[in-house]
C-alpha cells in the first residue's frame, strides 16, 4: 500500500481507525477541536478507547490545520451524524468536513466516508460539496468510497482491527484500492459491498434490527410487569430454546442504535414510504425512560415513602455501560422525570467525566463519598464497578427502601429483609 493516509474526525471512532492504521502506516489526525488535539499529542484519550501507550507507539501527526491534510491522497472522514430534536437527521458536521476536504483536496485522491448516513448521502449530499470547494470532477479527479464504521464504545474485544470491514467504491478499480488500504490493518478480512448505497443501508440498517427486537424486549417488560412476573425470568426460560434472540429490555440510547433508524426513515419518508415497524419501535423505545420514572414514583407510593423533597440516588449516566460516552443518553430523561415529581435526584457514575455531564445537562456528578443513604436507589447503568461492588451500594438503601435494577444487575442475596426490588 503506497497510499498517504488522512482521518478527518478523532472521536469514538476517528481515533481506532487512526490508531490503528498508524501502527503500520504514517496518517495525518485532524480534528476541529483543538483542545482535543493537544491531549492527543500528550497521549491522553478521554473517551479510554485507546492507551496511552498505543496513541503513543502510533505514527500519527496530530493536527487542527486543515493544509497539513494536503499531502496526503486517502482520507477517511470519521465525524459524527446526530439527529435534531426533531428526530430528523443533521448531516452540519458531515458536510462542513466535506467542505474542509474539499478545499484542500488533491486530484487522484479518494475520500472515504466511515460516519453512519441514509443511503446516497455519500454521493448525493457530500460529493456535491466536495465538487464545488474543490473545483474537481468526482470520478474523474478524485473518487469517493464508503466504509460503515462499526466501532463499539467500550468494546474491547470486537475492535475495528477484528470486525469485518465492509467496503464500497465509486468504481471496481477504487473498490479494489480501498479493499486493500483497509485490509492492510483489519485482520478479520473485508466485505466488498455491490456499490456504495448498499454499504451505507447496509450500515443503518444494523442498528435498526437491534432497536425493533429491543422495543419487543420492553413492550414485553412494560406487560410482564402488569402480569407480575419478573421480565429477567421470562427471557432465561424462553432462552433456552435454540432459536430464541437473546435481546433483554432497556434504556435505548447513545449515537447508534437511538440515532440511526431515523436516518433510514428519513429517507423512506422522503421516496414517500412511512416505515411503520421501525418507527414504532422508535416510540417504545424513547418512552421507556418515562415508564421507568413513573414506575418508581408508583413503588414509592405504593410503599408509604414521599415523594416531594425526598431523594433518590442514581447510578450511571452513561448510555451503555463501561463507557464514559454521555451523547444521547436516555438515562437523563428519567432524571428528568423524576425532578418534575418533586424528587432530588444525586447522580453517580463510575465511568463519566464530571465536566462533560456539567455542560452536557448540567448535572453535578458525585463521588462516592457524596452519596449518603436514602429510601431509593436506581441501577441505571451497569458499569462493572456496580456489578462487583453490589453490597457496598446496596447498603446505601435504607432497611425499608427500594431498588431500582433497569439492567438486571443487583444481587439478591445483599437484599436486607424489608427492602423491594424492582426490575425492568
Amino acid at each position: 500500500m503506497n497510499r498517504s493516509m488522512a482521518v478527518v474526525g478523532l472521536g469514538y471512532v476517528g481515533l481506532p481507525v487512526a490508531v490503528s492504521f498508524g501502527k503500520k502506516h504514517e496518517v495525518v489526525g485532524f480534528d476541529i477541536n483543538v483542545n482535543r488535539i493537544d491531549e492527543l499529542k500528550k497521549g491522553y484519550d478521554r473517551t479510554n478507547e485507546i492507551k496511552g501507550d498505543d496513541l503513543k507507539k502510533a505514527n500519527i501527526k496530530f493536527t487542527s490545520d486543515k493544509n497539513d491534510l494536503q499531502n496526503t491522497d486517502f482520507i477517511i472522514v470519521a465525524v459524527p451524524t446526530p439527529i435534531n430534536k426533531n428526530n430528523q437527521p443533521d448531516l452540519t458536521p458531515l458536510l462542513a468536513a466535506s467542505e474542509t476536504v474539499g478545499s484542500v483536496l488533491t486530484q487522484g485522491t479518494i475520500v472515504v466516508y466511515e460516519s453512519t448516513v441514509y443511503p446516497g448521502a455519500t454521493e448525493e449530499d457530500c460529493v456535491p460539496i466536495l465538487e464545488r470547494a474543490s473545483g474537481f470532477e468526482s470520478g474523474k479527479d478524485f473518487f469517493v468510497g464508503y466504509s460503515p464504521e462499526r466501532i463499539n464504545p467500550g468494546d474491547k474485544e470486537h475492535t475495528f482491527e477484528t470486525i469485518t470491514k465492509v467496503v464500497s467504491g465509486q468504481t471496481p478499480e477504487v473498490l479494489e484500492i480501498i479493499a486493500e488500504v483497509y485490509g492492510s490493518v483489519v485482520k478479520a478480512g473485508v466485505h466488498k459491498a455491490a456499490n456504495i448505497k448498499v454499504a451505507e443501508a447496509a450500515k443503518v440498517i444494523e442498528n435498526t434490527q437491534r432497536d425493533v427486537n429491543i422495543a419487543l424486549m420492553n413492550e414485553l417488560a412494560v406487560i410482564f410487569d402488569k402480569v407480575g412476573v419478573n421480565t429477567k425470568d421470562v427471557l432465561e426460560a424462553a432462552g433456552t430454546k435454540w432459536n430464541f434472540l437473546k435481546f433483554s429490555p432497556g434504556l435505548v440510547g447513545g449515537h447508534c442504535i437511538g440515532v440511526d433508524p431515523y436516518y433510514l426513515t428519513h429517507k423512506a419518508e422522503e421516496l414517500g414510504h412511512h416505515p411503520e415497524v421501525i418507527l414504532a419501535g422508535r416510540r417504545i423505545n424513547d418512552n421507556m425512560a418515562t415508564y421507568i420514572a413513573s414506575s418508581i414514583i408508583k413503588e414509592m407510593l405504593k410503599k408509604g415513602i414521599s415523594v416531594v423533597n425526598n431523594t433518590v440516588n442514581v447510578l450511571g449516566l452513561t448510555f451503555k455501560e463501561n463507557c464514559p460516552d454521555l451523547r444521547n443518553t436516555k438515562v437523563i430523561d428519567v432524571i428528568r422525570e423524576l425532578q418534575e415529581f418533586g424528587l432530588n435526584v444525586r447522580v453517580h457514575d463510575a465511568e463519566a467525566d464530571p465536566t462533560e455531564a456539567k455542560n452536557y445537562y448540567d448535572i453535578d456528578l458525585k463521588s462516592d463519598n457524596d452519596l449518603f443513604k436514602t429510601d431509593v436507589m436506581v441501577f441505571a447503568v451497569p458499569h462493572e464497578k456496580y456489578k462487583k461492588n453490589n453490597k457496598k451500594y446496596l447498603d446505601l438503601v435504607n432497611d425499608k427502601g427500594i431498588i431500582f435494577d433497569i439492567k438486571g444487575i443487583v444481587e439478591n442475596q445483599y437484599l436486607k429483609e424489608e427492602q423491594t426490588i424492582w426490575y425492568l
